[in-house]
C-alpha cells in the first residue's frame, strides 16, 4: 500500500472531485485524506465506493450514490444525501478501483468503524469483520482493542482476532485461538472450529472437536430456551383469547361461539384507527387497545342484550344462536371490509428482535404480547377482586339466588360479565393483529383452542385458564420439532381428552352454581 500525502485539511467534496479523474497511485493519497477528513459523511462514501456504488455525472461531474431500479438509476448527492432523481445509467461514470485500493479502503473503514465515537457503529463494524477479516483488518483490531472499553466490543473483537489466528500455522496460535472461540457463539467461530477438526488426530484437531462439543451443548441450551420463549408467546395469545371466554362461561354457562369474531372485531378497530393515524403508527396501540376494549364489550352487551338473555338455561339453543350470530359478523366484516385479509403495521418499538447472544433472540412484538397478556391477567383479578362489579360476579357465580335475594341485579350483572369479557376478547384481537393478518376468518383459528384451555383450566377459574394457556402453548412448541405441528394438535387433543377422562372439572375446578348444576 502506498502511504499517505500529507495534505492541509481539505473539504470532503473538494477531495472527491480530485478523486474521479487521478491515478491510482494518487487515489490512494487522496483515499488517505479522506480519512483524516472530520467530514461525517466520508465512512459512508468510502462503503459506497468499495461496494461500487459511487458515481459521478459525465454532465458536471456531480458525485452520486446510485441504485439500480427498473427505471433506471436512482441517484442522491453523495455529500448531502438529497435525491436527485433517475438517470440513465450512461450518463453515469463509476468512481473506478483497483485490488490495492480495494485493500485501502477496507483498512480504512475499518480504522474509522473501529475508532467511531458512536457505540453501535463500533459493534456493527466488529460483527462485519468476524469471519470475513484479513490481516491487514486483523493489525487494525489488535491496535483498537487497547483502546476499546467496551467489554462486548472488546469481546468480539478477542474473537476476530482469533479466527484470523486460528488459521495461522504455528500450532500454539491456533490452541490458544481455539480455547478463544471455544466461548464463542458465532456461527464463524463454529465453521472455524470444524474447519480445524478435520486435520486428523492432532493436538489441535482434539482441541477444535472438545471446543465444537462445548459450542453445541450451549447452542442447545440456547435453543431449548427460545423454543419455551415461543410456547409462552404462543401461550400469552391463547391466555388472551380464553380468559374473556372464561368469565362469561364461568358466570352465565354461556358457550360463546361468537367469541372469536369478537376478537375480530377488536383486530379490525386495530386496522381502522391505524388508518385514521397514518403519519402516528409508533402511538396507533395506544388507542387501539382501549377503543377494541370498548367496540367489542358494547356489541358483547348487545349480544346477550339482544338474543343470549332470551336462553339462559338452554345451552344448546345458545350455542346455536351464537354460532349463527358469529356467521352474521363474519359477513359483516366481508360486507364493509372485503373479503381480503388486511395488513395491520407493526409500530416500530415492537420491531425487531433482542438479541441477547448470536445463538438467542427475542423477537420485540411477542416479548411485549407475554408482557401485555400478564397485565391484563393482573387487571382483571384486580376487576373480580377489589370492585363492587367483581364482588356481584363472584356472588352470582357462586349463588345466583341467594345473591338475587340479596338484591343483587344478575341481570345487570350477566350484561356487564358478558361485556366484560367481549371487551377482553376484543383486545386480544388487538394483539393478534400484530402476529398475523387480519381477516373475517381470524377468530375461528383461536375458537376450539380456547375452549380447551377454559375446559382444561376449570370452567370460569382464572388461574386454571393462566396455567392451562401457558401449558399448552409449551408443550405444544416442544412437541413441534419432533413430530410436526399437526401432529402436536393432534397429541395435544388426544392427551386433553384422557386428561378430561380422569378429572372432567379441569386442574382448577369452579364452585359455585357451575358445579351445583
Amino acid at each position: 500500500m502506498l502511504p499517505f500525502c500529507v495534505h492541509a485539511q481539505r473539504d470532503a467534496a473538494t477531495v472527491l472531485a480530485e478523486l474521479r479523474d487521478a491515478e491510482f497511485d494518487v487515489k490512494s493519497a487522496l483515499i488517505g485524506e479522506l480519512e483524516s477528513s472530520s467530514d461525517h459523511a466520508v465512512l459512508a462514501l468510502l462503503k459506497a465506493m468499495l461496494a461500487g456504488d459511487l458515481y459521478y455525472l459525465k454532465d458536471g461531474g456531480r458525485p452520486v450514490l446510485g441504485s439500480v431500479s427498473d427505471e433506471g438509476v436512482v441517484v442522491r448527492d453523495a455529500l448531502t444525501g438529497e435525491q436527485a432523481g433517475v438517470v440513465d445509467k450512461r450518463e453515469l461514470k463509476k468512481f473506478t478501483l483497483n485490488n490495492t485500493l480495494r485493500e485501502q479502503l477496507r483498512a480504512v473503514i475499518a480504522r474509522l468503524s473501529l475508532n467511531s465515537n458512536d457505540r453501535a457503529m463500533r459493534r456493527a463494524a466488529v460483527k462485519e469483520l468476524i469471519g470475513n477479516m484479513g490481516e491487514t483488518q486483523a493489525e487494525q483490531v489488535r491496535i483498537s482493542i487497547a483502546a476499546e472499553k467496551d467489554h462486548e466490543i472488546r469481546s468480539l473483537m478477542e474473537i476476530a482476532i482469533a479466527l484470523v489466528e486460528a488459521g495461522s500455522n504455528d500450532e500454539a496460535r491456533q490452541l490458544s485461538a481455539i480455547s478463544k472461540l471455544s466461548d464463542s457463539l458465532e456461527p464463524a467461530a463454529l465453521a472455524r472450529l470444524k474447519q480445524l477438526s478435520d486435520g486428523g488426530d492432532g493436538e489441535v484437531s482434539q482441541a477444535a472437536n472438545r471446543a465444537i462439543a462445548q459450542i453445541e451443548g450451549r447452542l442447545n441450551l440456547y435453543a431449548s430456551a427460545e423454543t419455551v420463549f415461543f410456547g409462552l408467546s404462543l401461550g400469552s395469545v391463547l391466555l388472551l383469547s380464553a380468559i374473556g371466554l372464561a368469565i362469561t362461561f364461568g358466570v352465565m354457562g354461556v358457550i360463546n361461539m361468537a367469541h372469536g369474531e369478537l376478537m375480530m372485531i377488536g383486530a379490525y378497530t386495530t386496522y381502522v384507527v391505524q388508518l385514521l393515524m397514518p403519519n402516528t403508527i409508533d402511538y396507533s396501540l395506544f388507542v387501539a387497545v382501549p377503543l377494541a376494549f370498548i367496540v367489542a364489550g358494547l356489541v358483547g352487551i348487545g349480544i346477550e342484550r339482544g338474543v343470549i338473555r332470551f336462553l339462559y338455561g338452554r345451552p344448546l339453543e345458545t350455542l346455536l344462536a351464537t354460532f349463527g350470530i358469529s356467521l352474521i359478523l363474519q359477513q359483516a366484516v366481508r360486507t364493509i371490509f372485503s373479503p381480503l385479509n388486511r395488513s395491520v403495521a407493526t409500530p416500530s418499538w415492537m420491531s425487531g428482535s433482542w438479541e441477547i447472544n448470536p445463538a438467542l433472540s427475542l423477537t420485540y412484538n411477542r416479548l411485549y404480547i407475554i408482557i401485555f397478556s400478564l397485565f391484563v391477567f393482573a387487571a382483571l383479578l384486580l376487576i373480580l377482586k377489589r370492585t363492587a362489579l367483581g364482588l356481584k360476579v363472584r356472588a352470582v357465580s357462586q349463588n345466583r339466588q341467594m345473591a338475587q335475594a340479596m338484591g343483587v341485579r344478575s341481570g345487570w350483572v350477566d350484561a356487564m360479565t358478558f361485556g366484560l369479557g367481549s371487551g377482553i376478547a376484543g383486545v386480544a384481537g388487538v394483539a393478534l393483529s400484530q402476529l398475523t393478518n387480519v381477516g373475517p376468518n381470524l377468530g375461528q383459528a383461536y375458537i376450539i383452542d380456547s375452549f380447551l384451555v377454559v375446559v382444561l383450566g376449570g370452567v370460569g377459574n382464572l388461574w386454571g385458564t393462566f396455567v392451562a394457556a401457558m401449558s399448552l402453548g409449551v408443550f405444544n412448541k416442544l412437541m413441534e420439532p419432533w413430530v410436526g405441528a399437526v401432529l402436536a394438535k393432534i397429541l395435544l387433543l388426544v392427551l386433553i381428552i384422557l386428561f378430561i377422562q380422569k378429572r372432567p372439572r379441569g386442574l382448577f375446578p369452579q364452585r359455585g352454581r357451575v358445579v351445583e348444576s
